[in-house]
């Protein structure tokens, strides 16, 4: 299935990807920052916070941002 994945880590980005049904929103993050720790993220789905154990649904847009910036105070 399709959902729309945005990065707003670093430069960020944006695209339409492939997972598979059932994904939840913790193994996609884990797939997507495979070295991040999701306390340091505003994990978003259809742009409402959501718990690690969502399931992804098509057509999702699931969002990461930083709570904290590189280098900001």
């Amino acid at each position: 299935m399709k959902i729309l994945f945005i990065n707003n880590d670093g430069g960020g980005f944006a695209d339409h990807i492939d997972v598979s049904e059932g994904t939840t929103v913790r193994e996609l993050f884990q797939r997507q920052i495979p070295s991040g720790k999701a306390d340091q993220y505003l994990i978003r789905v259809n742009r409402q916070p959501v718990p690690p154990d969502q399931v992804l649904q098509p057509g999702d847009r699931m969002s990461l941002t930083p709570v904290k910036i590189e280098g900001a105070h």
